[in-house]
């Protein structure tokens, strides 16, 4: 519980941080200078998408914080059998890493305004994130042979809903990455383009997080850190 409520916080915190480099909390009435028509425009130039973004991220964080919960409050139960960790997952972890850098890269390049780059990065991100998802499909191949079950070790069960709800979550990054991806078909990288692109990536990189809390959920780090918190709060 204790680190399902730290994981929230850090969600919360990363969201603020990122909302306020967007500006969404500026105070247009106290900013001087030369604001062009009327005052205060430089605040409002904030896209939409990316508000809607931040607000997404924040309630997907919340989803997550949710499971890793429940996750912490079933394993208490006499029935439930601690996991093997399939080796596959460092792998796809490697992946998705590869995958977010790839992502950053597309933004530099979005910036320095290279589309044949920005193309080729989006690319290399989509194929690494197609690879994760494959991997994904391999360690539930491996559990199962292994003989764990959902109806015989609920362990097994939250691994394939956490798991899955995530790679429902790339799925979706992976729709909104071809999108972006087809926009470089010109020889210039529009405003459009580049915001999108940015967008794809501050996505990647939560995802990211998300996998790695993951990760250390069903390593067991996770119950180790919160034994810790636990002892400092006594």
């Amino acid at each position: 519980m204790i680190a399902a409520l730290i994981f929230l916080a850090v969600v919360v915190a990363i969201a603020g941080w990122w909302l306020s480099r967007q500006r969404l909390f500026s105070k247009p009435w106290l900013e001087t200078g030369d604001t062009g028509l009327a005052p205060g425009t430089e605040a409002i130039k904030l896209p939409a998408s990316k508000v809607g973004l931040g607000v997404f991220l924040a309630v997907v964080g919340a989803l997550f914080a949710l499971f890793f919960s429940a996750y912490f409050m079933r394993m208490e139960l006499p029935d439930w059998r601690t996991l093997t960790m399939p080796r596959i997952l460092w792998f796809n972890t490697g992946v998705l890493v590869l995958s977010s850098v790839a992502l950053q890269l597309a933004v530099v390049a979005a910036r320095r305004n290279r589309p044949s780059a920005l193309r080729q990065y989006l690319i290399a991100g989509a194929a690494a994130a197609v690879v994760f998802l494959v991997g994904q499909v391999l360690a539930w191949r491996a559990l199962a042979d292994l003989g764990y079950f959902a109806t015989s070790n609920p362990a097994y069960s939250f691994f394939i809903l956490i798991t899955g709800v995530h790679g429902l979550h790339m799925i979706g990054g992976l729709i909104a990455l071809a999108r972006t991806s087809v926009q470089t078909a010109g020889d210039t990288v529009s405003d459009r383009l580049r915001t999108g692109t940015e967008l794809c990536a501050t996505y990647w990189h939560f995802m990211l997080f998300v996998w790695v809390v993951i990760v250390a959920l069903l390593a067991g780090w996770l119950n180790e850190f919160a034994d810790i918190c636990r002892q400092l709060l006594v």
